[in-house]
């Protein structure tokens, strides 16, 4: 068995600016991230309830990204943020091909 003493340690992405087009992009990544969290909360059985109720699987999260608190939305933005900062810094370059319709 593995001792617990997890440090995280991810990649230092302070250095890496980002467009306006990769900040809009940031956006909608949060809001998918959170429909991928939700389908999979649905799939085990949590159903949207006022209070976070583990035993009966309730959670208040469970509404469209738009209806989330700013504190809540925080968290996939984040998600998102960190890790297209972690694609450049890793050497990858994200252009957006503009004959994809947005979805």
């Amino acid at each position: 068995m593995h001792e617990k003493n997890y440090t995280p340690k991810p990649l230092d992405t302070s250095d890496i600016p980002l467009s306006d087009d990769i900040m809009e992009l940031t956006e909608k990544l949060a809001k998918n991230t959170h429909d991928v969290w939700a389908v999979e909360r649905r799939a085990q059985g949590w159903r949207y309830g006022e209070q976070r109720n583990d035993a009966e699987k309730l959670h208040p999260c469970l509404v469209e990204y738009e209806e989330l608190s700013d504190d809540e939305k925080k968290f996939d933005r984040n998600t998102a943020l960190e890790t297209l900062k972690c694609i450049i810094k890793l050497g990858y370059k994200i252009v957006k091909n503009d004959s994809q319709s947005d979805r």
